[in-house]
């Protein structure tokens, strides 16, 4: 059987409100979010073994945990025993920065159990794979569907059909965000903002005005992410520029490509060597 090819999108925070903070330590939060076209690319097939093969390479596979999101999404379907006796081999290239926000290691988990669902291979309603995605990880859920989407701070999803037509340029320094780190750390909370469907959420006017309330966090241990965030937001013809997630990506956000190609250059003058890509929301 030949592999079958997968690209598991990066997904970016436009704005994130933490709400409160929960008897378990986890936080309640509501945030708005979009996809960009940059993602790992996932080759999978099924095998005539007695167990599952996973693999990493690219730029950022280094370290990668043995417990990943994707073996803990087959062990979860086992237990289940929603994939009866198939095993997988699977080969992720890693293009997605580790610790930036971006969701990369949740959105692949989401990019194969989407794959076993359209193949059929895990038959289970859109609700009960919802269930299983917030065992695997939060963020998983956001990935089953590769749209706008409104978080609500009692963790439902509303997905949204327009699109947003931003070309973005996103860095990272070379650090990385510990999430539980960054959490431990929030003091202050927000009022909630979001309740229901509303394509005002995603206008340009309330994107500027947004937030995220993680960046005066990470912006006090990291000095330079917080350099890096003032210095996006000066560059010419910017919309905006906010912090992904926890960190430590930070995007800038463009009406045009030949704007945000522009940005890079002047970015690359003062920032030499910076991992950096040019992309646009899908």
């Amino acid at each position: 059987m030949s592999f079958k090819k997968l690209n598991s999108w990066a997904k970016v925070n436009l704005s994130l409100n933490v709400i409160k903070r929960l008897p378990n330590k986890h936080h309640e939060i509501e945030s708005l979010i979009t996809f960009i076209q940059f993602s790992d690319e996932i080759k999978i097939k099924i095998i005539d073994k007695a167990k599952h093969k996973i693999s990493f390479s690219g730029k950022f596979s280094k370290g990668i945990s043995k417990n990943n999101t994707i073996v803990r999404l087959l062990n979860l379907l086992e237990r289940k025993k929603l994939i009866k006796n198939k095993k997988f081999e699977i080969k992720v290239t890693k293009n997605i920065p580790q610790k930036s926000g971006m969701g990369g290691g949740s959105m692949n988990a989401a990019c194969v159990l989407k794959y076993l669902m359209k193949k059929k291979i895990v038959s289970i309603s859109a609700k009960k794979a919802k269930e299983l995605a917030y065992k695997i990880g939060a963020d998983v859920v956001l990935g089953l569907e590769k749209k706008n989407s409104i978080l609500l701070r009692n963790g439902k999803t509303i997905r949204l059909n327009d699109k947003l037509n931003f070309h973005v340029l996103i860095t990272i320094p070379k650090i990385g965000c510990s999430t539980r780190d960054i959490f431990s750390r929030v003091r202050k909370f927000s009022k909630p903002s979001y309740f229901k469907r509303n394509k005002i959420f995603f206008g340009t006017k309330n994107l500027v005005q947004s937030n995220n309330d993680l960046e005066n966090i990470v912006f006090k241990k990291y000095s330079i992410i917080k350099n890096l965030k003032y210095f996006f937001s000066s560059l010419p013809d910017v919309v905006f520029a906010r912090m992904t997630g926890t960190g430590s990506a930070v995007v800038a956000y463009f009406k045009s490509k030949n704007a945000a190609k522009n940005a890079a250059k002047i970015f690359k003058n003062k920032y030499k060597g910076y991992w950096y890509i040019i992309s646009k929301t899908i």
